[in-house]
C-alpha cells in the first residue's frame, strides 16, 4: 500500500494549492489564475475520494461496519470542528456519503456493478454541477478497484488516454465556456495524474511523498488553518503569486515535519486521535527501538 500512501500525498499537496486559491477573486485574471485552473482545479480531490473509497474497502474488511460507522461518526466531528475556521472543509461530506453510500452497497457482491453504479454516479454529477455531488461516485469507482485490483498494464493506456482527453477538453472549456465540459476535463485530468505518477513513482519520490499522505488528514486540516491565517495577505495580493508561496512552504514544512514526525511515531497527530476515538482504548503511537518504521502497527482489535 506504499504507492497509495504516495499517491495520496501528491493529492494533499494538490490540494493545499487549489484551497489556498479558490477562495479568493479572480478578477482581473493573472497566468496564475490561467496556470492553476487549467491544471490544478478540480483534479486533486478527485484522487483523493478514490483513494477514500479503497481504503474504505480495507477498514471495513479489517475491522467490520460498526466499527467503520464510528469511524466516519467521528470523521463528522472532526470537520464540525475544522468548518469553525474554514467553511470549505470537506470531512462532513466524506463521512456523511461515506455512511450513505459506501456503507449499503458494501452489501453488493462482486466488483464490476459497483464500478458501473458509480461511473453513473459520477456522470449524473458532472450533469447537474459536479463539486461535492461527485464525491459518492468517485467512492465507489474507489471502492470498485479495491474489489478489481486491475492489472498494472492497464496504467500505461489510460494516462495515454485521459492525458489526451483533459488537453482536449481543457482546451474546448476555453473556447466554449461549457462548465459541463470543464468537469469532465477535471477528471481526465485526476485520472491521467494518478496513472502518471505511478508509471513514474521511483523510491526517492515516494520517500518524499508517503509521509505527506500517511498523515494525511493532519496535514488536511492544518493546511487550511494556514489558508485561514494568511487569507487578508492572499486577498491583498492581485498578482496571486503568494498563493504559490503560501502553498509551496506549506507543503514543504508538512513533508519536513511528517518525515521528522513518521521517524518517531506511528500515527500522525490527528490520525492517532481518530484511532483513539475509534476504538475508545489506548493506541500505541510512539515507536520502539529496531522496530520497522516505515509500517503502521494494525489497529488494536484487528485480528
Amino acid at each position: 500500500m506504499r504507492e497509495l500512501d504516495a499517491l495520496r500525498g501528491f493529492a494533499v499537496g494538490g490540494i493545499m494549492v487549489v484551497n489556498t486559491w479558490q477562495h479568493l477573486p479572480h478578477q482581473p485574471a493573472t497566468g496564475v489564475d490561467w496556470v492553476i485552473d487549467a491544471l490544478f482545479q478540480g483534479r486533486f480531490f478527485p484522487i483523493f475520494s478514490v483513494l477514500f473509497g479503497i481504503s474504505f474497502v480495507l477498514f471495513w474488511r479489517r475491522a467490520g461496519r460498526w466499527v467503520l460507522l464510528g469511524r466516519l461518526a467521528w470523521l463528522f466531528c472532526f470537520g464540525l470542528i475544522q468548518h469553525t475556521f474554514y467553511g470549505g472543509e470537506v470531512l462532513t461530506d466524506y463521512a456523511f456519503y461515506g455512511t450513505a453510500v459506501l456503507l449499503p452497497v458494501s452489501f453488493l457482491a462482486g466488483g464490476m456493478p459497483v464500478l458501473l453504479l458509480g461511473l453513473t454516479v459520477v456522470g449524473w454529477a458532472v450533469l447537474v454541477g459536479g463539486g461535492p455531488l461527485l464525491i459518492p461516485g468517485l467512492f465507489l469507482v474507489g471502492m470498485a478497484l479495491m474489489e478489481l485490483r486491475p492489472p498494472r498494464w492497464l496504467l500505461l493506456p489510460v494516462f495515454a488516454v485521459s492525458a489526451l482527453a483533459s488537453a482536449l477538453l481543457t482546451a474546448a472549456h476555453a473556447a466554449t465556456g461549457d462548465w459541463q465540459v470543464y468537469g469532465v476535463a477535471a477528471l481526465a485530468g485526476a485520472a491521467a495524474y494518478a496513472t502518471g505518477l505511478l508509471l513514474v513513482l521511483r523510491p526517492w519520490l515516494s520517500a518524499l511523498l508517503e509521509p505527506l499522505g500517511r498523515m494525511a488528514l493532519t496535514n488536511y486540516v492544518s493546511g487550511t488553518l494556514i489558508i485561514f491565517l494568511t487569507t487578508p495577505w492572499l486577498k491583498s495580493d492581485p498578482t496571486r503569486w503568494s498563493v504559490v508561496v503560501v502553498a509551496t512552504a506549506t507543503v514543504a514544512a508538512q513533508i519536513l515535519f511528517s518525515r521528522w514526525w513518521l521517524a518517531r511515531y506511528r500515527y500522525g497527530p490527528l490520525e492517532w486521535i481518530w484511532r483513539r476515538l475509534t476504538w475508545f482504548r489506548p493506541v500505541p503511537n510512539r515507536l520502539e527501538s529496531g522496530r520497522d518504521q516505515n509500517r503502521p502497527l494494525p489497529d488494536p482489535g484487528v485480528t
